[in-house]
């Protein structure tokens, strides 16, 4: 039996430590490795919290009357009137998480989810779960939604049209 090839760290030509080639090599695959799994993990999280967001405005729009009951009496929204912080918050509720799951203006749609997580956490609802939704939502502010959107896909196509 062969033996195996030793990997050896060597000297450059100016006498610095350089990597082996196939050292090299295996770290370049694993890197774009991970960053193909980036982009399923920023997928992921878009999709989780559009579904957690959109799931909240079907029950505001299914009975509007106990929506603004909540507003006013439970839901005590800092610098709006209950009717009009229930307007936004359905509304937001139900558009962000469509730009969400498109991967289109996924990082402005983060925005107004992040404020609202916020408002629930520090007036209403204080609850471990809404620090997870803010860090997967500034996640999705701080890295954008990633290849699997249509945001990238509208960007290479443009890209390559003007090419």
């Amino acid at each position: 039996m062969p033996k195996p090839k030793e990997l050896k760290i060597t000297n450059d030509a100016k006498g610095n430590r350089a990597m082996h080639p196939a050292c090299v090599k295996a770290a370049t695959r694993i890197l774009a490795m991970l960053q193909e799994l980036g982009n399923l993990v920023l997928l992921a999280a878009r999709l989780w919290m559009a579904k957690i967001f959109w799931q909240s405005g079907m029950v505001k729009i299914e009975d509007w009357g106990n929506t603004l009951y909540l507003f006013k009496e439970e839901y005590h929204v800092p610098l709006l009137p209950p009717s009009l912080a229930a307007l936004f918050a359905t509304s937001f509720e139900l558009a962000c998480p469509v730009l969400l799951v498109l991967g289109l203006g996924a990082r402005l749609a983060t925005l107004p989810m992040l404020a609202m997580v916020a408002v629930i956490q520090f007036t209403y609802d204080s609850n471990m779960e809404h620090f997870y939704w803010a860090m997967l939502l500034a996640t999705l502010l701080c890295f954008g939604p990633g290849k699997l959107s249509l945001a990238h896909f509208i960007r290479a196509k443009l890209l390559k049209y003007k090419s």
